[in-house]
Formats: structure tokens, sequence, C-alpha cells
């Protein structure tokens, strides 16, 4: 009897809860003042100190055995009969209460602070990066500049340009490495300070591919996972986008550029082409969008070292294609909208606004 009256408890604070958190997320300047800025630094650095030393994911760990419940769940309501299923379905709401609770108070009201154009004062009356409009000779500039950034550091990896550049680090080595990028850019925003580090190669990296994702943070032990299946040469721009999300930033956009702006401002090359070799991918999707012969005469721009890395990239995801793929993406897809970000997956190819914006403000280095 105690059970089922805690469980009933703890399902009205389920909603009360849901409530609470669709209020907050009206006040986003509230959120980023007292939850990001403020409670959420500690939350981060506690978990980052207590698990970051440990080599493998707790929090993989930690979903595998709520996979398990759910798994357990699902039994006992098929073998029960209808009369104490009423008592099991209250028994998976309180645990989702708990689990509610943990995912916003440990990162998830993240969601709803300001936009990184406000903290990072990008924002202007003219600028249109929201919508994913910018006009087509600002695009143009960045891509020319992102070229000549990208040609100069493959220059400098390989003997000649119709080389693949390959990343002499191992893929733990990488994760290591990660760290040094934020301290650099730590130096010009403060806010980017990353210490301890909790970075992590994910136990579940296979179905991970298959899912169609490179990394997660996992909000209820505030480690980084990454895929360690992917190509080295993309794991340094997807550590660094990782680490973006356990340092406040939710959206998904926004993770990729402060992700570029770290790999980009660290002092190892591998990191800087990998972070350049992001940025190129997306403004050349962003450039056949507005006009499918420009992209193909910018595309021309490219070393074919360049290109075959791309493609080494290509190549990987569609080898791991499946008929589920698309199913996971439609749930997460839905999973960003719900939680403030409203072109979910699409999302993530507005960093190309961002960084137009940024370039014009501060000067890509």
């Amino acid at each position: 009897m105690a059970n089922s009256k805690r469980n009933k408890i703890l399902t009205i604070v389920l909603f009360a809860q849901i409530g609470i958190v669709h209020f907050l997320s009206k006040y986003p300047k509230f959120i980023e003042n007292y939850y990001t800025n403020g409670i959420y630094i500690s939350i981060s650095r506690f978990f980052r100190s207590l698990l970051g030393w440990i080599p493998f994911s707790v929090g993989d760990l930690v979903y595998l055995t709520l996979i398990i419940l759910i798994i357990r769940f699902l039994i006992l309501f098929i073998k029960n009969k209808k009369s104490n299923r009423l008592a099991l379905i209250y028994q998976l709401l309180a645990g989702f209460s708990i689990f509610y609770f943990c995912f916003y108070f440990f990162w998830g009201l993240n969601y709803s602070k300001m936009p990184i154009t406000n903290t990072l004062e990008l924002q202007n009356k003219n600028d249109s990066i929201h919508t994913n409009k910018y006009e087509i000779d600002r695009l143009k500039s960045l891509s020319d500049k992102l070229i000549i950034k990208i040609i100069g550091i493959q220059s400098k990896l390989v003997v000649n340009d119709t080389l693949p550049v390959v990343v002499s680090h191992s893929k733990s080595e990488i994760l290591h490495l990660t760290q040094k990028g934020y301290q650099n850019l730590s130096n010009q925003f403060e806010q980017f300070t990353y210490q301890p580090s909790s970075l992590k190669k994910s136990l579940f990296s296979l179905p991970l591919t298959y899912m169609g994702f490179a990394g997660y943070l996992n909000p209820l032990t505030g480690e980084a996972q990454v895929d360690h299946l992917i190509p080295k040469v993309s794991l340094p721009a997807t550590c660094s986008h990782e680490v973006a999300h356990q340092l406040g930033i939710a959206s998904e956009s926004e993770a990729n550029f402060i992700g570029y702006l770290a790999a980009n401002s660290h002092d190892d090359m591998y990191f800087q082409y990998s972070a350049n070799l992001m940025a190129i991918r997306y403004i050349l999707f962003d450039i056949y969008r507005f006009d499918p012969k420009l992209y193909q005469e910018y595309k021309n721009k490219l070393p074919k070292g360049v290109l075959k890395n791309i493609q080494e990239t290509q190549d990987f995801w569609m080898k791991y294609e499946n008929p589920f793929e698309p199913i996971f993406k439609y749930f997460y897809d839905n999973y960003l909208k719900y939680n403030q970000q409203k072109d979910g997956l699409k999302s993530y190819n507005q960093m190309v606004g961002l960084l137009i914006t940024y370039d014009e403000k501060y000067g890509l280095k």
C-alpha cells in the first residue's frame, strides 16, 4: 500500500513538473542567469569530477539498466491481469517522474536558455540566422574563406593535395586532447572553460552507428559519449560538439558552432582540419540548396584529398544505413522540437548562419 501511494504521488508530481518546465521555458533570461550560469555549473562539474576518471561510460550502464527495467515492465504488464495493470502503470509513471526530474534538473533546462547569439552578442537587427535564410553573398564569402583555410591546413598534413588527411592520433588520444581546444577558446570566451573532462567512448557505438548518431550527452551522469567507430578525421569535431553540450549548450546548431570554434582554436592541426571539414560539408549543403550549379563550382575548388575525406565520412554512414534509422531519427527529431528546437534535426545545419555572423563580428581565425 505504501508503494502504491508513493507511485500515485510521484505521478501527480510528474504532471506538476511538466507544467513547471513549460512555465520556466518562457523565461530564458532567468534560466540563463540562475540555472545555466548558476546551479548547472556546479552540477556539471560535480558529475565530471565524480565520473570523469572512470575509463568506461557509467551513463551507458544506467541506460542499459533503464532498458532492462522497461522490458521487465512490458513482460509484467502482459502477464498480469487487467486489475493489476493500473498499479503497473502508476509504477511506470512514478519511475518516469524521477527520470524527468533528473533529466531537467541535471541538464535539460538548458534547452530554455538564451540563444548563443545573445550571450556572444552576435545578433543584429538585420540578421536572419534563426530562419537560416542568409544572403548568398555572405554564404559565398564564408565559403571562400574556409576553403582557403582548409587548403592551408591540408597542405601541412599531406605531401600533396590529392591525398586525404590520415589522423595520426589514436581515438583515445583524440578524446584526451579535446579539452585543449576549449582551454584555448576560454581565453576569448570565459564561459567555455572545460575542467575537468568527462569524454568517453560509447559502449553502444555499434547500435549508435546504426541509429545514425555520432555521439550524445548523458544528462543523468554528465558524461559525453562518442561513437568510436566513426572515421578519425570526424572524431575531433564530434568530441568538441559533445563537450559543448556538457557546457550547457543544448541546441544542436549551437553545439556544432561552439564545437567548431573549440576544435578550430586547437593547437593541433588535425583538430583544425576536422573542424573545417565539418564546416565545409555544412556550407556545401547550404550552397546546394541555393544553387546546385554554384555548389558544383565550390566543390571543384576543394583539393581531391579533401573531397576524399568527405567521401570517407559519407561512405562510413552509408555502410550502416538500415530501415530503422529513419524511425530513430523521427523520434529524435520530435524530441528536439519538444525541447524548444522547432526545426528538429534540421537545426544541425543552422551553424552556418552562426559562423557567418561570428565571422563578420570577430573574424574566423
